[in-house]
């Protein structure tokens, strides 16, 4: 089965390949140049899924060549880093709390820097991984699922594996920061790896 992802985050698009397996063909944007990804309006991660997954579902003549008989489901994700202590900040804004095109380590920093002028102490520091999938098909949304993992925030940063928020994230029951897990171990608990599953049943659903 093939799916259209929407997004041009090769981090992103290597992790959804990794979850669904070999009977899913991922496809991202980045053949796609043309394409403009809409303004992430919502106000909730669900909300700005669904904005992606129909707005990219809706531009047939650009996959033209992928749709086989109108079959293409366009799959668009939102997720992002909730911290209790900053009243589940960065939440929607995870990608650019740092700033417009923020790297990575300049949003952890912000991250960091504002726990610290709090005072926020470790056992204070609670957080999670929320990600929604939306599943759309010609400009119509088809479902969303929704995956959380609970955890903690470190300081300083461990690991260089993964991306975003990984190094500082340490899941509930774990001794390791994502960025410090292998991606298979990580793939097991993340809040994506859970809504992609629901997603896969969703996806077997369709095709039966």
């Amino acid at each position: 089965m093939d799916l259209l992802l929407a997004t041009r985050n090769r981090h992103k698009s290597r992790e959804f390949r990794e979850l669904l397996g070999h009977d899913f063909e991922v496809i991202d944007l980045s053949s796609f140049p043309e394409i403009t990804m809409p303004e992430e309006t919502g106000r909730t991660f669900k909300e700005n899924a669904t904005l992606k997954a129909i707005a990219v579902s809706r531009n047939r003549p650009a996959f033209a060549k992928l749709w086989r008989g109108g079959r293409l489901l366009v799959v668009a994700d939102d997720s992002g880093l909730e911290v209790d202590a900053l009243g589940s900040a960065p939440g929607i804004y995870s990608a650019r709390y740092g700033g417009e095109n923020a790297s990575d380590a300049e949003n952890i920093d912000k991250l960091l820097r504002e726990l610290s002028a709090q005072s926020v102490t470790p056992e204070k520091r609670s957080a999670r991984f929320r990600c929604v999938i939306a599943l759309a098909q010609n400009g119509k949304l088809l479902g969303a699922f929704e995956g959380v993992v609970e955890g903690s925030i470190v300081d300083p940063p461990r690991g260089t594996g993964g991306f975003g928020y990984d190094p500082v994230f340490q899941p509930k029951g774990f001794d390791q920061t994502f960025g410090e897990m292998s991606p298979e171990s990580k793939n097991k608990i993340s809040h994506r790896g859970k809504s992609i599953a629901a997603l896969r049943e969703a996806l077997r659903d369709i095709a039966n």
